[in-house]
């Protein structure tokens, strides 16, 4: 899935002179966090959130002259003082997994589009992300999730698929990950059924380790020292 098939066309931008007051209207009104600063040709240059005004704006309990004096500092702030120059931005070429790799990577909560020229095309927020991962793999119809240890060699992906299909169980979609186990992998099927306590005692005495999914995700969290 590329990007271009889920992101925002019609993005609503910011001059980069303009006062961040204006910032702060323009993203009230249309209830969104994440604002492009491009210049005239619309080529990229920065990008302002809702963190960055929140981090200039005057504290509600200074009052008086001394409140005057802070709300008029932070009238004269423009959108140049305070915006991220150069952000992090996507292809319209890139994929949802290289979107969702990035997200990790970056914990951005928005990023711009931009085309081979680097001029702004669209913009794809986490919510855009989620959205789309939730269609992918199906998880907008009701069932359940399987974790599934495996030997990580040729066959196995098809045995456990056929072993499920064989119990007339329909897929909503499968993943595989890494598993801490040497030679192991870890195989997630979404199944549409909530019936699957014979399909779990079929792939046991088959010599199928079965996780809570939740488990498998505690194990791989970062450990303290």
């Amino acid at each position: 899935m590329f990007i271009s098939k889920i992101m925002t066309r019609n993005v609503v931008t910011i001059d980069i002179n303009a006062d961040i007051s204006q910032a702060r209207e323009i993203m009230s009104e249309n209830n969104f966090r994440h604002l492009p600063v491009v210049d005239e040709s619309n080529f990229l240059i920065g990008i302002v959130t809702d963190r960055d005004i929140r981090s200039v704006s005057p504290s509600s309990h200074i009052t008086g002259d001394k409140g005057r004096e802070a709300l008029n500092r932070f009238s004269g702030i423009k959108i140049k003082d305070i915006m991220t120059k150069n952000p992090v931005a996507l292809s319209q070429l890139d994929t949802l997994q290289d979107a969702l790799i990035l997200l990790q990577k970056e914990r951005f909560g928005a990023f711009p589009v931009i085309d081979e020229q680097k001029k702004l095309i669209g913009i794809v927020s986490v919510r855009d992300l989620l959205r789309e991962f939730i269609n992918v793999l199906g998880l907008e119809e009701p069932g359940t999730l399987l974790c599934i240890i495996a030997e990580n060699k040729l066959g196995q992906m098809k045995k456990i698929v056929d072993a499920i299909t064989e119990e007339h169980v329909s897929f909503g979609s499968v993943l595989v990950a890494r598993y801490w186990e040497k030679g192991k992998r870890a195989v997630f099927p979404y199944l549409l059924t909530q019936n699957i306590a014979p399909l779990k005692r079929k792939l046991k005495n088959m010599g199928y380790t079965i996780l809570d999914p939740m488990d498998w995700y505690m194990d791989h969290l970062p450990q303290n020292d």
